[in-house]
């Protein structure tokens, strides 16, 4: 049985920003975006980052109970885009943490944000979900005890690191979903996503 939302309104608000937010990134990663329209996008996350700080200030993390499970996404997708405001995006990091302990939000959403947060602060990430774009490939980015790296994803539900590289390096036919391939960074050419979950 599902459970109704109890803010169907934030519910419907979060996913209307994060679903223009995607095809802003969609169009980015594939290049097909001039100056003006990069800066309109940087304008959409800033916008989203606002309207999220409301959120966060008057209810906490947005997690399942309270918007449900898609829209929980939403919210992690916008707080995960927030580059610009660090101090915000660790804050987040935070909350999301206090939910899933909670059992109200995925933790491995918490390990994205989280690695998301450290990368954008100039620390090493943890859980191997910051992947840096290069002209020859895709690489992890700085990541903090490597050997230990199998043990900690697993301890949130992420598959193997080969696993996930592996996702993301998988070709996309024309016209094909695109899910799986992850979005880039709006700095230093990082991306983050499913395919590294």
């Amino acid at each position: 049985m599902t459970t109704r939302p109890m803010r169907p309104d934030l519910a419907r608000e979060l996913i209307a920003r994060a679903t223009e937010s995607a095809a802003y990134r969609a169009q980015r990663v594939r290049n097909q975006l001039d100056a003006v329209q990069l800066g309109q996008g940087r304008h959409v996350d800033h916008a989203n980052t606002k309207v999220l700080r409301r959120i966060l200030a008057e209810h906490d993390w947005p997690g399942h109970r309270l918007v449900g499970p898609a829209d929980a996404r939403a919210a992690w997708s916008i707080a995960l885009h927030s580059d610009d405001e660090p101090d915000f995006q660790r804050a987040a990091t935070t909350l999301l943490e206090r939910a899933v302990q909670a059992s109200d939000a995925l933790i491995q959403h918490w390990a994205h944000l989280h690695d998301r947060a450290l990368i954008n602060s100039g620390q090493a990430q943890e859980y191997g979900t910051q992947l840096l774009l290069r002209a020859d490939g895709i690489e992890l980015c700085p990541l903090r005890a490597p050997e230990a790296l199998a043990e900690r994803r697993a301890g949130v539900g992420l598959p193997p690191i080969a696993v996930a590289l592996n996702t993301v390096r998988r070709p996309v036919r024309p016209g094909s979903p695109r899910r799986g391939l992850p979005d880039r960074c709006a700095r230093g050419g990082r991306m983050s996503g499913a395919a590294a979950s």
